[in-house]
C-alpha cells in the first residue's frame, strides 16, 4: 500500500509539472523542436557502412600511432633530462647525509 501513494505521490507531481509546462506553452516548443531537428537530420550525408568502418579503423590506428609517438617521446626525454637530475640530486643527498653524519662524531 505505501508503494502505491508513492506512485501516486510522483504521479501526481509529473502531471503537475507537464500541466504548467503545456499552459506555458513549452510543449508545443518542444514539439516544433524536434520536428525541425528531424527535417535538419534529413539533409545530413551520412556514411555508408563501409565508409564508417574504414573511418574507425583509420581513428584506431592513429591513435595508436600517436599513443606510441608519446611513448617514444616521453622515455627520451627523461632519460636526457630527468634521470640526471635525479642522479644529481641523489649524490647532493648523499654528501650532505655524509657532512651532518661526520659532524655529530
Amino acid at each position: 500500500m505505501n508503494d502505491w501513494i508513492h506512485i501516486g505521490i510522483w504521479a501526481a507531481a509529473i502531471g503537475a509539472v507537464f500541466g504548467y509546462l503545456w499552459w506555458q506553452g513549452q510543449v508545443q516548443r518542444l514539439a516544433a523542436y524536434v520536428t525541425e531537428t528531424r527535417e535538419e537530420l534529413k539533409k545530413c550525408a551520412w556514411p555508408s557502412w563501409e565508409e564508417l568502418k574504414g573511418s574507425t579503423a583509420l581513428i584506431i590506428i592513429m591513435v595508436a600511432l600517436l599513443g606510441g609517438f608519446v611513448v617514444v617521446v616521453d622515455a627520451a626525454l627523461f632519460k636526457t633530462s630527468f634521470h640526471p637530475l635525479l642522479q644529481g640530486a641523489a649524490i647532493i643527498g648523499v654528501a650532505v647525509w655524509l657532512s651532518v653524519n661526520s659532524k655529530r662524531q
